[in-house]
């Protein structure tokens, strides 16, 4: 019995880790062609399967890519909980979560894949709901900080919510332009507009966040 329940245990590592497989290179595939223009069958080329292979574990290329976006959504949402949940000041934690939110350089690839999702969403359902799913992640991570600090009298704030709604608008505007204009506007910028923002928004002078 224990021999059986060793091969089970086995066969499904193998399963997991062949999707953990076909999930990075369905999003090596989709940062290169785009959501809308990737095949079931491109993916099947850059992991040298078949395609009846993918689909033995992906009925579909939606089920393929809702998952591929799926884990990106997930590992997010775990970091943001994390800064939601850590140490310091409430500016501290609100800053941490603004310096998350921006992407590290013009190549992110996770920014790459969302910009790209956000085109492909006014098309695509799968994509709308998981684009919708991570919106409103962020917005309620921005949500509670601000609350936190309002709660601890760091913040005056009579619309946690709206704060992070007009911060999560903002970002993602001014994230589009660095992305495809860096010449125009650099990530020290971009970060400065997010503080300056963030400081009206929750009652504080810009010399309340850090300098750099």
């Amino acid at each position: 019995m224990r021999g059986a329940e060793r091969t089970r245990g086995s066969r499904a590592d193998q399963a997991d880790q062949r999707r953990a497989e076909l999930l990075e290179a369905a999003r090596r595939v989709v940062l290169e062609r785009g959501i809308s223009s990737t095949r079931v069958s491109d993916i099947a080329k850059a992991t040298n399967v078949s395609g009846g292979l993918i689909h033995y574990h992906f009925a579909t290329k939606d089920d393929l890519i809702t998952a591929m976006l799926r884990a990106t959504i997930d590992g997010e949402v775990a970091k943001l909980k994390e800064l939601v949940r850590s140490a310091g000041t409430a500016v501290d934690r609100l800053d941490q979560v603004l310096r998350f939110y921006i992407p590290r350089s013009r190549t992110d690839q996770s920014w790459l894949l969302w910009i790209d999702a956000f085109a492909a969403g006014l098309r695509e359902t799968v994509v709308r709901d998981n684009l919708l799913e991570l919106e409103t992640a962020w917005i309620g991570a921005l949500q509670q900080v601000v609350q936190a600090g309002v709660d601890s009298g760091e913040f005056t704030c009579d619309d946690p919510r709206g704060a992070a709604e007009r911060l999560d608008g903002m970002l993602d505007g001014l994230i589009i332009r660095y992305t495809l204009h860096p010449s125009v506007l650099s990530r020290a910028r971009l970060l400065e507009h997010a503080r300056i923002a963030a400081a009206r928004e929750v009652g504080l002078p810009r010399s309340a966040f850090p300098a750099a």
